[in-house]
């Protein structure tokens, strides 16, 4: 049981504990902790000015004449800004998930970068970008891919590790 118990605190690494032995760093943990509240409501002013350009972008979009009618290059425009919002929300979704369990989410860490590249693709114009710069975005969003892909087997895995132990002990307690 002890065992147990010293495997999963060293799977949940404490970033900023609030229990630390030293009253010093536990001080500078709590510090740390306001201002990553901070940059949380920084985060939804972002998100606020971010969803405000979206609306903007639109409505110049459609006052133009012929009006209500989007052009491909106006509509990328709109994607671009669109996911930008969204980015962010992955971002604070990061932050609000790092002030509640003192961890990095890193699987959503990764699934954000992923966005971001995404976002990139979206709104790359291939006539204007040189072939290298395609190709580095390509390796990247693999390995990122890659990445995200071992980090949720690993998740599965020591999920299903730890069930099965669990099922183990049980076992084994019968058979006792």
């Amino acid at each position: 049981m002890a065992q147990e118990e010293s495997r999963d605190e060293s799977a949940v690494h404490q970033e900023l504990s609030a229990d630390f032995h030293d009253p010093l760093i536990r001080g500078l943990h709590k510090a740390i902790r306001v201002c990553i509240k901070m940059l949380a409501v920084l985060m939804v002013l972002v998100i606020f000015l971010g969803v405000l350009d979206v609306v903007y972008h639109l409505y110049d979009a459609l006052k133009e004449p012929p009006i209500l009618h989007l052009t491909v290059s106006e509509i990328f425009e709109i994607f671009a800004a669109f996911m930008v919002v969204l980015i962010a929300v992955e971002i604070f979704i990061n932050i609000r998930l790092y002030l509640g369990s003192n961890t990095l989410p890193i699987q959503l860490v990764i699934a954000t970068a992923l966005m971001a590249i995404a976002r990139k693709v979206i709104v790359l114009d291939l006539d204007q970008t040189p072939a290298e710069y395609v190709f580095a975005i390509g390796v990247v969003t693999l390995a990122l891919g890659v990445t995200y892909w071992l980090v949720s087997n690993g998740s599965a895995t020591r999920i299903r590790g730890s069930e099965n132990h669990g099922e183990r002990s049980e076992v084994s307690q019968q058979a006792d």
